[in-house]
């Protein structure tokens, strides 16, 4: 009996390697995501606090709330942690799936839904962290005072949220780098 002969040109896959679409690392990054992203949305509409705040013009102190509602950053991220929650949720499932059959064109969907989830959490994080940190130090060219001094809770959950919202990212960069060495690997092997 023969054995098979490599095609020339080519080489075979390294040992230990049989050229499947998907490690399990990558499902564990995808259950991480779910996490996050959940735990992230959970901390922002959480974050609310209501002082007693004096209002200059009027010479009254009023009660007002702070709220995530206020700002369309935080709102936007709040959108977008969700959406990616979601796909998070989904691209587990597939890639259960595909740890036990191995398909081609579900891992190019999931290497650019990835990379497409990754633009839109970094974009949400970054606006959002703008907002947050015109809230921690003011900004004096505009005249737009610090809120952090007074509402204190409210600006510890808002931190909160987007230090998880950055573990996000950065696993959505992971797991984008991961899907791609594993089409790499499934074209060239």
């Amino acid at each position: 009996m023969e054995t098979a002969k490599p095609v020339p040109g080519t080489t075979p896959p390294p040992p230990g390697r049989t050229g499947r679409g998907l490690s399990p690392l990558q499902t564990f990054l995808r259950f991480l995501l779910v996490g996050s992203t959940l735990t992230a949305v959970l901390v922002m509409v959480t974050s609310k606090q209501t002082k007693l705040v004096p209002v200059p013009a009027l010479g009254i102190r009023a009660r007002l709330p702070a709220k995530f509602t206020n700002s369309p950053a935080l709102i936007y991220l709040v959108v977008a942690l969700s959406v990616a929650c979601l796909y998070a949720i989904i691209s587990l499932l597939a890639s259960l799936l595909l740890l036990r059959k191995p398909a081609l064109k579900l891992l190019l969907l999931l290497a650019l839904m990835d990379a497409l989830m990754l633009g839109i959490v970094a974009s949400a994080t970054g606006a959002a962290g703008s907002v947050a940190y015109i809230g921690l130090k003011g900004n004096k060219h505009t005249g737009w005072g610090k809120i952090c001094g007074t509402y204190d809770k409210f600006c510890r959950y808002i931190g909160a949220s987007l230090a998880v919202s950055l573990v996000s990212a950065i696993l959505l960069l992971l797991l984008t780098v991961l899907s791609i060495l594993s089409l790499y690997r499934r074209i060239h092997y």
